[in-house]
């Protein structure tokens, strides 16, 4: 039971690093789409950098990453929303709708690189195992990233790529549903179609084992 549990917390010291830098580069990635478009909100706030700290939420960058990790679950986060003001965008619609997917498209990036680095280091024994398997879950991490924040659900990315393409009161209403967004967001992770969701992301590294 020790080793088992020596191993679970070196698993977790490893992952710490790269579960950091997706949520920052995530957040960067937004800051400076906004940033390049004229809205100079999120780097005012100090946001426009890839140090995680500044991109730290306490629920989703700690307590449920600890959560998860306690339950022998799937490490799952998120980071603190990245502060976009639509009004000062030349093309309101169509320029957040680019700073929103910025993010999500950041960490499938990152899990192609992630996956060049596996690839490289799979055939050498050079590298230990624990090694491997770290960068194999920042792979899986990078494409839940990816596709979680893609769902339509406030707060995250999706919910504000649903109003920018259906621009209306009733997609406003949504998107400003503030608490109630984060108990439906909480609802769908204890639904079934948390599940359904899983095939998504499994399908996308089952895709990734080609290689």
């Amino acid at each position: 039971m020790d080793i088992e549990v020596n191993e679970k917390l070196i698993k977790l010291i490893l992952f710490l690093p790269v579960f950091l830098v997706s949520l920052a580069i995530h957040e960067y990635s937004h800051a400076w789409f906004a940033n390049k478009y004229g809205d100079t909100t999120a780097k005012d706030q100090g946001r426009l950098t890839l140090n995680p700290i500044k991109h730290l939420d306490l629920v989703g960058s700690v307590i449920v990453p600890l959560l998860t990790f306690i339950s022998g679950a799937f490490i799952i986060g998120w980071a603190k929303p990245v502060p976009v003001n639509m009004r000062k965008f030349k093309n309101p619609y169509k320029e957040d709708a680019i700073v929103s997917v910025a993010g999500p498209l950041s960490n499938l990036l990152l899990s192609m690189l992630f996956l060049v680095l596996y690839i490289a280091l799979r055939e050498t024994s050079l590298t230990d195992n624990l090694v491997k398997e770290t960068i194999w879950m920042a792979i899986i991490f990078n494409v839940f990233l990816c596709l979680f924040n893609l769902l339509p659900i406030p707060p995250l990315d999706g919910s504000h790529i649903l109003f920018d393409l259906f621009p209306n009161k009733y997609t406003a209403k949504y998107l400003n549903l503030g608490l109630y967004g984060s108990i439906l967001l909480i609802l769908f992770i204890y639904s079934p179609l948390w599940s359904v969701f899983w095939i998504a992301v499994s399908s996308v590294i089952e895709f990734y084992r080609i290689f």
